[in-house]
């Protein structure tokens, strides 16, 4: 929401501006149409040549992104935790054995079904399903699962920010693409220079529209956007590295309370939940959950 309220402040300020001073905002306002069709054909058609039709979809998903911000809430922390503790807890209760059932088929777990926020994301859910199913393959050396935890989180945090980085590539180009749409302005300008003073000067302007739009749109609203969306993903690759603490706890042989502990110190400042509160979310957790 923060980036439309933004988007508006700048164009009521910057054309709010540019009236006051006595400008003639229909110079501006005749030049946009044509000015922006320019700007933005080429600029869509160079992030079509320049990405693969992968990034693309991502891309234009990374704008809805970086408008709703990360998915991931205090609350949706505590209840990572509290999965995370009874997963854990059945294992030293239970054995891995007890294990395969949530982990083979999560849809069906109670444990995974009693935090819907969480069990909603497939990919959350497949990770934590994943490296817990290692366990009861006997891959359980704390040093070489995170080593592939690393580096399982680090191809995931790569693959989400291409789009970032797409869109900011993208807005990068538009001040060169403004200069473009200016140019061609200048070349039908001085086809025209037989015309009077009045209307060379109206054309005049109306080029140098392109030049403000294209520096307009790429620090004000593209560049914008993509830094958002890469800050989006950084925040939510939070949410996997406390699964990565946790569970690297545990197989260091850490108490349940310990490892979601650990989990709990991974967790953003902002978002983090108190220990009193951790353990009075842990301590509401009904036994059932385990039988």
């Amino acid at each position: 929401m923060l980036i439309i309220v933004g988007i508006i402040v700048t164009i009521v300020l910057v054309f709010g501006g540019f009236i006051m001073s006595g400008g003639n905002i229909g110079v501006v306002l005749h030049a946009l149409p044509i000015e922006g069709m320019v700007i933005g054909g080429a600029g869509i058609g160079s992030f079509m040549v320049s990405n693969t039709s992968n990034i693309l979809k991502k891309g234009l998903k990374g704008v809805g992104h970086a408008v709703k911000g990360s998915k991931w809430k205090a609350a949706d922390y505590k209840d990572l935790l509290c999965l995370l503790f009874l997963l854990t807890k059945l294992i030293k209760t239970k054995g891995v054995i007890a294990l395969e059932t949530h982990v083979e088929n999560p849809e069906e777990s109670k444990i995974f079904q009693n935090f819907p926020n969480v069990s909603s994301d497939h990919h959350v859910v497949e990770f934590i399903c994943d490296y817990l199913r290692m366990t009861t393959m006997n891959f359980d050396d704390p040093y070489q699962v995170e080593d592939v935890l690393l580096k399982d989180l680090e191809k995931h945090h790569h693959e989400h920010s291409d789009a970032a980085h797409a869109l900011s590539v993208l807005g990068e180009s538009f001040p060169a693409l403004g200069i473009v749409a200016a140019v061609l302005g200048v070349v039908k300008t001085m086809a025209s220079i037989d015309q009077p003073v009045e209307i060379l000067g109206e054309m005049i302007g109306g080029a140098l529209v392109g030049t403000f739009l294209g520096i307009l749109i790429s620090y004000t609203i593209v560049s914008p956007i993509a830094g958002k969306l890469q800050q989006v993903l950084d925040e939510e690759h939070h949410f996997h590295n406390v699964i990565k603490d946790v569970i690297v706890s545990h197989l260091h042989g850490n108490a349940p309370q310990i490892s979601i502990e650990i989990g709990r110190k991974s967790i953003p400042t902002e978002l983090q939940l108190s220990f009193y509160e951790l353990d009075e979310a842990v301590n509401e957790l009904s036994n059932d959950l385990l039988a």
